[in-house]
């Protein structure tokens, strides 16, 4: 009975049994979770609610769910399926981010949704072994984070634009009507 039940949990574990293939999964669900880490850190630091773990997990979770069939031969097409089914199921996740208060301009959560479903897209990215690909993408999308909002508030003072908070309200909230 021992030797069974012995052989039966080395049966289960046996999808690591080769070195190259086990190093192969812990470097992408890594790299995954990492890059994840980089842009959640990002969110954190403004006070966002989805900061490092939650973009950690999404990355390493995309990872796994194109890892796993990649590894056992799944074709274009099943691998197609598995990247529309995360995308579905991110929909969901980053709708939850995003709140709408009574103001019809102001809505909050656009960015960490953006961001969320970024994530997953480099998670899904490094799965698939396009790792320079996926660390590409984190950089630039850290250059969007950090260096967008300044730009924009460069050009908006120099075109002479007024603040986000000083802007008037759209012409329905005044009571006028739409060209």
């Amino acid at each position: 009975m021992w030797n069974e039940i012995s052989q039966t949990l080395a049966d289960e574990f046996s999808d690591l049994s080769d070195p190259s293939q086990a190093t192969r999964i812990v470097l992408r669900l890594l790299l995954a979770a990492l890059l994840g880490g980089v842009l959640g850190l990002e969110r954190e630091h403004r006070g966002k609610a989805a900061g490092v773990r939650t973009h950690m997990l999404v990355a390493m979770g995309a990872a796994l769910f194109v890892l796993v069939p990649q590894l056992h031969g799944a074709g274009d097409d099943a691998m197609s399926r598995v990247i529309q089914g995360i995308v579905s199921g991110l929909g969901f996740l980053c709708a939850g981010t995003i709140l709408k208060s009574g103001d019809l301009n102001h809505v909050k959560g656009l960015t960490t949704a953006a961001g969320i479903w970024l994530t997953a897209a480099i998670g899904i990215t490094v799965g698939l072994g396009k790792e320079a690909t996926a660390v590409l993408a984190t950089v630039l999308a850290l250059m969007i984070l950090f260096a967008v909002p300044g730009l924009v508030a460069s050009l908006e003072s120099l075109l002479g634009m007024p603040e986000e908070k000083e802007r008037p309200a759209p012409r329905k909230e005044r009571g006028e009507e739409s060209e």
